[in-house]
């Protein structure tokens, strides 16, 4: 087949990330306006936080050139086991377990789709330094963790960290080889900062110390996580020659 100039609309349009950034800052407010007593706000955290995760599912599913199926349908795997994370935490019941449990799968579907098209540890350091920060938080986290949580806990910021090392490491090594999932790569690698930004800021608010506006920062991070990871599915506007 001839070489043709492959076009299509981004996967991320104005408006489709102004609606996202509107539920998101809805879920946000509700969730603020919740912890000051302002309990008539409530709905709006219920309705928008679980909404805002759902529509970063949309549009990672109508990515319109996507790196690849398997990365796609991985990515979308991950993002709905977000979504039932985000579900169980915010039920009045204490269901934090199993909220780490559906992140934790979220990750490794995540893992699954960064080492889908580069080998897992292709480069080494930035895996290390991802595990060396969660090593960090451990040790200042731990007298604040309950001897029964402990595991649990261990375990998500060891695949959180892996995750995040890989995604990193994933970028550089593409960037080196001169391919065009490049810059696809580079949104994943920030999206996977920016969530372990967020866990680390749950974290620190649930087992150090009470966080002045958590919900703000907890959030945002983690929604511009989600879409960023969201965004790296679509492999952008490339000439393709034949094949």
């Amino acid at each position: 087949m001839s070489a043709v100039s492959s076009r299509h609309m981004p996967l991320a349009s104005n408006r489709g990330f102004a609606l996202v950034a509107v539920v998101a800052a809805a879920a946000i407010l509700g969730s603020l306006s919740t912890h000051g007593g302002a309990d008539g706000w409530h709905w709006l955290h219920w309705v928008c936080k679980p909404l805002a995760t759902l529509l970063i599912f949309m549009q990672a599913w109508q990515a319109g050139q996507p790196i690849s199926i398997a990365y796609r349908r991985r990515v979308l795997f991950a993002i709905v086991f977000c979504l039932l994370g985000d579900v169980l935490l915010m039920l009045p019941q204490d269901l934090f377990v199993p909220g780490l449990i559906s992140f934790l799968l979220a990750h490794a579907c995540f893992i699954a789709a960064l080492s889908s098209d580069v080998r897992f540890a292709a480069r080494w350091q930035p895996w290390l330094g991802c595990l060396a920060f969660g090593a960090g938080m451990t040790v200042l986290l731990w007298p604040g963790i309950a001897p029964a949580m402990r595991v649990p806990v261990l375990v998500y910021i060891c695949v959180l960290a892996t995750m995040a090392g890989q995604a990193l490491g994933r970028a550089v090594w593409l960037k080196a080889q001169g391919d065009v999932r490049a810059a696809s790569a580079r949104y994943a690698s920030a999206g996977a900062l920016l969530f372990m930004a967020s866990d680390g800021l749950l974290a620190w608010d649930r087992f150090r110390t009470a966080l002045p506006w958590a919900a703000l920062y907890i959030l945002a991070t983690y929604y511009a996580a989600l879409w960023l990871l969201a965004r790296s599915v679509e492999r952008g506007c490339v000439d393709r020659g034949g094949q």
